[in-house]
């Protein structure tokens, strides 16, 4: 008679304690609507939801900034004067980067990511001082930003430069990460290039001393675009 060994006796409890499996998903998805549904924040206007983003982000050394649509490029553009900035990396082709760049003064220059990384990777390191991205959404609760990387910005603009600058719009902010797989229809298929983003750059040693800018950049800046009044009500 063989002998069970100690792995399979553990592994044959495991089997025996896990939950029976379900093929109800309507059911499921039902349970997890309802356990989200009590949350404060799900009756949160754009606006609301804007101040706890603004709050959260500002807590984990963000620098977070409020406008409306016409204002924010001369905001920021004054900001990244204050702030010394000499080249600032941004997709010229995007309706948000134009704008950007026509508001810059000519202390700062505007460069696009319009040739491969090799070509010209040297300079991206040593002498980009900042990258400008807009974010597709963003999540109250936990203050995360959610990017979708493209052609115009790909993931380098917003890992590489010791600063990243994102824009989010007040109307495309979700109270959780729930409502926003949710609204978005990840379920139709998880998106593969999303990148959420939580502050700056973050590490801690075995003492927890924290450390910023070891895998990124050291510095982020928010810019919240208050547009909700100007589309006559919430998204």
């Amino acid at each position: 008679m063989s002998t069970m060994s100690a792995r399979e006796r553990i592994l044959g409890k495991l089997r025996a304690a896990a939950p029976a499996p379900t093929h109800d998903a309507a059911a499921l998805q039902q349970s997890i609507d309802l356990h989200y549904a009590d949350s404060a924040l799900r009756a949160a206007s754009p606006a609301q939801l804007a101040d706890r983003l603004q709050s959260v982000m500002a807590s984990v050394r963000t620098d977070v900034w409020r406008a409306d649509a016409h204002s924010w490029p001369q905001l920021l553009a004054e900001k990244l004067a204050e702030a010394g900035v000499k080249r600032l990396l941004l997709d010229h082709g995007s309706s948000e980067g134009a704008m950007l760049a026509a508001a810059l003064p000519d202390s700062v220059q505007a460069r696009s990511f319009v040739q491969p990384i090799e070509q010209w990777k040297a300079e991206l390191f040593n002498s980009v001082d900042a990258g400008f991205t807009v974010a597709r959404s963003g999540i109250a609760a936990t203050g995360t930003l959610i990017v979708v990387p493209d052609a115009g910005t790909p993931r380098t603009v917003s890992l590489v430069p010791p600063l990243h600058i994102a824009l989010v719009y007040a109307s495309t902010l979700y109270a959780d990460m729930h409502a926003a797989a949710r609204n978005e229809g990840w379920n139709k298929g998880m998106p593969t290039n999303l990148v959420m983003i939580s502050g700056p750059s973050k590490t801690s040693d075995i003492q927890q001393t924290l450390a910023y800018g070891a895998h990124g950049p050291r510095a982020l800046w928010l810019i919240i675009v208050d547009d909700v009044a100007e589309q006559g009500g919430a998204a």
